[in-house]
């Protein structure tokens, strides 16, 4: 089959690989349809690569048929449209079951020191062979796809994989007060779609912060209150026009969507881009004990959040020795919510809003369409935030 490989930094490509075949009665076989590219992806193409092994498969957002399924997956058939998760979880243990899914018991990466294994990243999430390719292998099939009917096109439900639980895990640990307000920092897939949602659950005032012609117009076009971060000479000029519009206090929550590749965080890009040129035995040593993020939309959130107010963590961070003002966290009591979404947990709240009405806009969430051969131009212009890219779909 042909899959999405990764080969260096900066340097993904469609080969041909061994097709995936049953190994556990809790497997299927999936033939995917759709395929997305998320943010997350980047930071494998640009930050993460000392964790990766050249030959990697990636992608962790697809929906498909279900080709073939093990003797222990009763509730799936060959024949039935799926969304997969893009973690991999049991279902069935006490993580599980009390709706951490991300902590699954049966796939923790334990040798890693790291939670459920996921599809398609890096070996401290079990080195999976990803989506982004045209069949997939999927463990726990028991628990993780989710069906869908027949009819609309992919794009109303492949979100369900990634995006859509993400972003209303993101609103959901926000703890938005009823009529309340949230500032949402970045308005890549995940922070326009946070956006979505929290304006859906009834937040009074949403604020969008980004510096992309494209994503403010879309979250504009939403009804989200727009900042254009080339508007501000400095952060506090920022901070305080937010503040002007939240009687001086500023936002009941801040939604961080953007993570570690934040701009304005120059000392921190230079270590990372040095780990990244180092070999990957050393590279990966380094990172796991002296890894730092770009923190500047961490602190922005931190300086924005009003007094007792909540900051959501959904962008992803991986830094082990990170400088925080915890002096200013605890004087102004800020709550502090994060962590990978438990896709399941949230799936049966968001199916509903998945009609023709198309509350959230997934029907058109999707700027780019591109065939799975385009992967390494996808990735490319992702990265560089050209021709309006905000989500692009990949089509085997």
């Amino acid at each position: 089959m042909k899959a999405v490989t990764w080969q260096g930094k900066r340097d993904v490509r469609v080969e041909t690989v061994p097709d995936p075949e049953l190994k556990e009665p809790t497997d299927a076989i999936i033939r995917i349809t759709s395929t997305g590219l998320c943010g997350s992806d980047l930071h494998l193409y640009e930050v993460l690569t000392p964790f990766m092994t050249p030959g990697d498969i990636l992608g962790h957002e697809p929906m498909g048929i279900v080709e073939e399924v093990g003797a222990g997956v009763p509730d799936l058939a060959a024949g039935d449209r799926v969304v997969v998760p893009f973690q991999i979880a049991c279902g069935s243990c006490w993580m599980c079951l009390t709706g951490l899914p991300t902590q699954c018991e049966t796939t923790q990466c334990t040798s890693e020191g790291m939670g459920a294994a996921l599809f398609g990243y890096t070996r401290l999430y079990g080195s999976v062979p990803g989506a982004q390719a045209e069949y997939l292998r999927v463990p726990q099939a028991q628990f993780g796809p989710i069906k869908v009917p027949e009819g609309p096109p992919d794009d109303r439900y492949l979100y369900l994989s990634d995006v859509l639980p993400t972003a209303w895990q993101a609103v959901e640990y926000a703890h938005i007060p009823p009529g309340g307000s949230v500032a949402v920092l970045g308005l890549g897939p995940i922070g326009d779609m946070a956006c979505r949602v929290a304006l859906q659950r009834g937040a009074e005032q949403v604020f969008g912060v980004d510096l992309v012609p494209e994503r403010l117009s879309r979250a504009r076009e939403r009804g989200v209150q727009t900042f254009d971060l080339r508007d501000f000479d400095h952060e506090k000029e920022l901070v305080g026009a937010i503040q002007d519009r939240t009687a001086g206090r500023g936002p009941d929550s801040v939604i961080d969507a953007v993570g570690t590749e934040a701009h304005g965080s120059a000392a921190a890009r230079l270590a990372q881009n040095a780990t990244g040129r180092l070999p990957r035995a050393i590279g990966s040593r380094l990172t796991e004990r002296l890894g730092v993020d770009r923190l500047a939309a961490l602190h922005a959130a931190i300086e924005l959040v009003r007094r007792g107010g909540t900051i959501s963590l959904s962008g992803v961070y991986g830094g082990k020795v990170d400088p925080l003002p915890l002096l200013t966290l605890f004087d102004k009591q800020i709550r502090l919510r994060m962590g990978q979404a438990n896709v399941r947990t949230w799936t049966d709240e968001i199916l509903p809003l998945l009609t023709d009405d198309d509350p959230l806009g997934v029907d058109d969430f999707a700027t780019h369409h591109v065939p799975l051969t385009d992967a390494a131009h996808a990735y490319e212009m992702f990265q560089r935030k050209q021709d309006g890219a905000v989500k692009v779909l990949m089509r085997p």
